[in-house]
């Protein structure tokens, strides 16, 4: 098997993604009413209707692009004939989508998934009072140089390296005044550029250990089944299967590192050339092209992309 499934994080969010496919298609439709009902309240109109403010908000947005994902993929399976069991080598997703991932290859159920992320996002958006901390990307830095712009910034307070994404796009995570030093550094170390990020909270550093907290309470209620691929997991950037192993890096993945650099890098050195963008947007397409020489990104996120997606895993079979 030489095709990935991945899943797009927070940021890919736009009102009216995956409207188009619920129209067109009844197992699309019925994600979105499994959420609807798991939340007990309509997300739906939220996400097909707005307002943008309303669903970029992190409890809505988290099981809003789950629920895309999950959708597409349905439709993936039933239209074009895919089979995460069959198809897929890895599955991953970045940040949340980590939690699209396992809910896509039956590791979670959707119900527990859109639970689990609106707790997800409530605790994150809680852990820390608004205002007092801050993520910025850095531009045109590899990894180890942001790194150190971190560590020369935090001076006593936070600053971590919360996204590795490839392609010399590096973000930190911290307390404001440490991560507006940070941006002033990076401008000295070569940065092409350096910009705070318009987030609500320092998500993937220690700040968010109460958010972490929280989640290790949650998943503690849930049922976690060996998934159908191996997920490459965020914080090790590698494949892992056993239920309490998944359990234990999704609690883990909250403070931690996000390393969809070398998750990429390792999902090709195991020999996967397309990789399958489930759900909202083209953010880890464009990166996909950034990170593994001669990788084919594919974006699937509605009624259009369907026909070439089914072309795409018929060459990767080929490969």
């Amino acid at each position: 098997m030489t095709a990935a499934f991945t899943f797009p994080g927070q940021g890919s969010q736009a009102v009216g993604m995956g409207k188009a496919l619920a129209d067109a298609f009844p197992v699309a439709r019925a994600v979105f009413d499994e959420v609807d009902a798991a939340l007990g309240e309509k997300l739906t109109a939220t996400i097909w209707d707005g307002p943008a403010e309303t669903l970029q908000l992190t409890e809505n947005a988290q099981p809003a692009l789950m629920a895309v994902s999950v959708a597409t993929l349905r439709v993936l399976e039933a239209e074009a004939g895919f089979s995460v069991a069959r198809d897929a080598a890895f599955v991953a997703g970045h940040s949340l989508g980590e939690y699209s991932a396992l809910a896509a290859a039956g590791s979670l159920t959707i119900s527990d998934t859109a639970r689990l992320l609106r707790t997800r996002g409530l605790a994150m958006q809680k852990a820390v009072p608004v205002g007092a901390g801050a993520m910025a990307a850095l531009l045109g830095l590899d990894y180890d140089a942001a790194m150190e712009v971190a560590r020369e910034a935090a001076q006593g307070q936070v600053c971590q390296a919360a996204n590795d994404n490839g392609g010399g796009q590096v973000v930190v995570s911290g307390d404001k005044a440490a991560v507006d030093r940070a941006v002033e550094i990076a401008k000295t170390k070569g940065a092409k550029r350096a910009m705070l990020l318009p987030v609500s909270a320092p998500f993937h550093c220690r700040l968010m250990q109460p958010a972490a907290d929280a989640m290790a309470e949650a998943l503690s209620k849930v049922t976690i089944k060996a998934p159908a691929a191996p997920l490459v997991s965020n914080v090790l950037a590698s494949a892992i299967t056993d239920p309490d192993d998944i359990r234990r890096r999704l609690v883990e993945q909250v403070t931690g590192t996000v390393r969809w650099r070398e998750s990429v890098a390792y999902m090709a050195g195991q020999g996967v050339t397309r990789f399958f963008e489930i759900g909202a947007g083209k953010v880890l397409t464009g990166l996909v092209k950034r990170i593994a020489d001669g990788a084919v990104g594919v974006a699937v996120g509605g009624p259009n992309d369907i026909a070439a997606a089914k072309d795409a895993l018929a060459a990767a079979k080929q490969a």
